[in-house]
């Protein structure tokens, strides 16, 4: 159903009127759809169909009967990793294309649509079908004169809500651990861009996923939430705001749904004054600053010592500067347009409220000059700023950096704790024994130390309100199993 468009060079689908439901592209119940509106142009480049209450009961059925009486859940994990492979490869075979698709509906730089919106998940996908290789499916344990077999078994169906702004990274953090552990999926893509979701079943379909296994269902909130409290729904997986974690942890409470949420963040990069600063800030291109920053795990807040301040101003102005701002199809471009002209008021709003609260802009603060279409913001850095100014403490999802300044060690742990978030942070220092003990006191999920991820291996999620639960690595696969003990005879 994708084309090739011989203006773009990307793939493009005739329409997007159907559903994948049950192994079939199906005709929604309703007549809602969603024009998915290019952040570039301003322009109207796809029209999807929204679903009803009535094509979520068709998607969360099929996807029930095919984990109780269909083979998926009773297949073998080398089958399900044979399948997954050939997912992969699908990834790898069209990955310039996908980026490029991503790119036009959510406005990512094409310069690292490739790697953060493609190779990412294929990354994603390789690590969990290492980590199923041994997996602890069944075990046996014995002491005291007893013996049990302890099974995990697949949780169930699983209900996926994901976001706009990686989508089919976020897809396939999800699918692969679902369908590794013998779940059947339900997928609600983010109707700002869902685009990279119906490629996606396009590809599960290709490769011979049994019909009810992947089920998509693009849908506004009301209709979300339906699905989330959906009776035949096991397990929800969640990646967005925090606000609507919440929600969405009271829906799934009512009925002792399991549930992960990996939500917002306000993470740290703390420069300690022994770092490698041209180094650091170079880092924190990517780390603080890529798609836009439009990134949960970004590092926002930048934590200085004091006496390198205007140092660390200095290099930071000339990293934005070298970052030219523009068209997200442009291969020099690398801050491109927010993804809705909501957002970009959003990200002002609180440009704004900086000005207010008495931070001092260094630069940025406005939109581009050339830029008269389309949801462009500068990006911006403020200094001055005070650990309880809102710009400090909510997160923005923009190309919005604050930097904090502090005297000594125990001041800048203090100030990268001082948040309700603890989704990611960030430590540099030249004592990689320093930076250790530094990371260890930091109470977020991740630290990256001198600008190292811990790579796709590691688990990956929050403390505090950034969430509950882990995703990626064997962490990622436990979320969805249920563990069983059998007694056996010695």
């Amino acid at each position: 159903m994708w084309a090739t468009s011989t203006e773009a060079g990307i793939m493009w689908r005739d329409s997007f009127d159907k559903f994948f439901i049950d192994g079939h592209w199906v005709t929604p119940d309703g007549t809602d759809y969603v024009d998915v509106i290019s952040p570039t142009t301003e322009e109207t480049i796809a029209r999807v169909s929204l679903g009803s209450e009535a094509d979520v009961n068709r998607a969360v059925e099929a996807a029930r009967r095919a984990f109780d009486a269909g083979p998926w859940s009773r297949t073998t994990v080398d089958e399900r990793m044979s399948l997954l492979r050939r997912v992969a490869e699908g990834l790898a075979a069209n990955q310039e294309k996908i980026a490029q698709l991503i790119t036009e509906e959510m406005g990512c730089p094409i310069s690292q649509s490739p790697l953060i919106q493609v190779a990412n998940a294929r990354g994603m996908l390789e690590a969990f079908l290492d980590v199923a290789e041994d997996y602890d499916f069944q075990s046996s344990r014995s002491w005291g004169g007893r013996r049990a077999m302890v099974v995990r078994e697949p949780v169930g169906v699983v209900a996926a809500v994901i976001p706009w702004n990686v989508p089919l990274c976020i897809a396939v953090q999800k699918l692969a651990p679902a369908l590794l552990a013998g779940c059947t999926f339900v997928l609600k893509p983010a109707p700002e861009a869902p685009l990279s979701s119906f490629w996606l079943a396009e590809l599960l379909e290709e490769v011979g996923l049994p019909p009810g296994v992947f089920n998509i269902v693009p849908a506004q909130r009301e209709i979300s939430e339906y699905l989330i409290a959906h009776p035949g729904v096991d397990k929800v997986a969640f990646t967005g705001s925090t606000a609507a974690g919440r929600r969405i942890a009271e829906l799934c409470g009512n009925d002792l749904r399991r549930v992960t949420l990996e939500l917002g963040g306000k993470s740290a990069a703390v420069i300690l004054d022994d770092a490698d600063l041209p180094a650091a800030v170079e880092s924190l291109r990517m780390g603080s600053l890529r798609n836009s920053g439009q990134i949960c795990s970004l590092k926002t807040r930048i934590i200085v010592p004091r006496e390198r301040e205007e140092e660390v101003l200095d290099q930071f102005v000339k990293l934005v500067n070298s970052m030219p701002v523009g068209d997200p199809r442009n291969p020099a471009t690398q801050i491109g347009p927010m993804v809705t002209q909501r957002q970009r008021e959003r990200v002002e709003s609180y440009i704004r409220l900086g000005r207010e609260e008495g931070a001092v802009l260094v630069t940025g603060g406005g939109r581009p000059e050339g830029h008269d279409r389309g949801w462009f913001v500068e990006p911006t850095i403020f200094t001055r700023v005070q650990s309880s100014m809102r710009i400090a403490q909510e997160e923005i999802f923009g190309p919005v950096l604050s930097v904090l300044t502090y005297d000594n060690e125990e001041e800048a742990i203090r100030l990268a704790n001082d948040s309700l978030y603890g989704l990611n942070g960030a430590v540099f220092t030249s004592d990689l024994d320093r930076a250790v003990r530094v990371a260890r006191r930091i109470r977020t999920g991740t630290v990256e130390v001198n600008g190292n991820g811990a790579g796709w291996l590691a688990p990956a999620g929050g403390f505090k309100f950034s969430g509950i639960g882990r995703e990626n690595g064997r962490e990622g696969l436990d979320a969805y199993t249920e563990i069983k003990s059998i007694g056996l005879p010695l």
